[in-house]
């Protein structure tokens, strides 16, 4: 089953905006909100107060990090792991190292990395950092659909994840051979283009492909879920073909973060105005093109009701609330580079067949 969960608290952003945050020269004090700085800082004009902030420090990989818990509190003990230093995101074999530095320290933790790449990354990346906590997200609890080995690690288990977006997960009860085999996949995925699928490596220049990784322990076995992600755009899909496409922004047009890839959907502050006012609209059969805030999901409404005998004040929030996930389900089946189709799963194969 899948969460849904409406973040009140910080407004939503544009991918664009995201991307060009990256690029952007860092200044002032502290230079992002992810920096130990914040630690007590008064606040000015344009970053808030963190008066009463406190970070844990945590050495990861033999650094100096900082642990603190996510003023969103999207599940439990939802808690951000961060570099000491303001360095931008990377994924790399470093990464996979860190994960698994924090997960033997915290085993009833999970961490995982958002992407490095615009579109595909989180709404910070200009600040390495990390997210975890003790929470079980539907993500971890998918089966493998198909049982794949990739040689020279006989004591791995590996498959592909049942899920939308396409997951290889490793399975093994010490993490050496996780991290080798998890730079292996990611310098394999970072070069590999198939233009039948659609997936390049880089255009002009340009790289595309990367990883989202997330690191657990389960019962005796280190688990490594390499997600693969690719943020190619085309006139067609400006925002990016691996994106929510268009007709899902009424619901999510915002990155598809970590969170949003193990299966929690994080969506805009808005909707909580806009779904309680149509609950209004469909229990009174008002016109939702007549609302200029609605008008954004009159399609979207005109399909759905179809599906329904009847739409009353009893069963008004379940509907809505099922028709939501249902949108969120085809966000990440539209993030998934490979489908969940007999082509996509085939044109995956080839992905990992040709990892050496």
């Amino acid at each position: 089953d899948l969460d849904i969960t409406v973040n009140l608290s910080k407004p939503e952003k544009d991918p664009k905006a995201i991307a060009a945050a990256k690029l952007m020269k860092q200044s002032g004090y502290p230079k992002c909100q992810l920096c130990m700085e914040n630690e007590g800082y008064a606040g000015r004009a344009n970053h808030p107060a963190r008066n009463n902030h406190r970070i844990i420090p945590v050495t990861i990989d033999g650094n100096q990090w900082g642990f603190q818990y996510s003023p969103y509190v999207y599940y439990n003990e939802h808690c951000i792991v961060f570099n000491g230093r303001h360095v931008p995101m990377k994924i790399e074999r470093a990464t996979f190292v860190k994960l698994f530095d924090f997960v033997k320290q915290f085993p009833h933790y999970f961490l995982g990395s958002n992407a490095d790449l615009p579109i595909v990354g989180g709404s910070i990346l200009s600040h390495d950092h990390f997210q975890g906590g003790n929470y079980t997200f539907a993500m971890a609890k998918a089966p493998i659909e198909k049982r794949v080995e990739f040689a020279g690690y006989p004591q791995v288990e590996a498959g592909i994840v049942k899920w939308p977006m396409s997951v290889i997960r490793t399975r093994c009860r010490d993490t050496e051979p996780l991290i080798d085999l998890a730079d292996k996949i990611l310098t394999a995925w970072s070069g590999y283009t198939d233009e039948a699928a659609f997936i390049f490596a880089e255009t002009n220049g340009e790289p595309h492909n990367t990883i989202t990784p997330i690191a657990r322990k389960n019962g005796d076995m280190y688990e490594l879920d390499l997600v693969l992600r690719n943020n190619i755009t085309t006139e067609e899909f400006p925002l990016g073909v691996y994106h929510p496409h268009q007709e899902l922004h009424h619901i999510k047009k915002e990155n598809i973060g970590l969170i949003e890839v193990m299966g929690l959907a994080v969506l805009p502050s808005r909707l909580k105005e806009e779904l309680n006012l149509l609950e209004e609209y469909l229990v009174e059969g008002k016109n939702v093109r007549d609302n200029e805030m609605l008008e954004k999901h009159a399609d979207w409404v005109a399909e759905f009701t179809k599906r329904y005998e009847s739409i009353t004040k009893d069963n008004v929030s379940d509907i809505l609330k099922q028709e939501v996930g249902v949108v969120f389900r085809k966000v990440l089946e539209d993030a998934g580079v490979y489908k969940c189709t007999e082509e996509g799963r085939m044109a995956f194969m080839r992905f990992i067949d040709s990892i050496s």
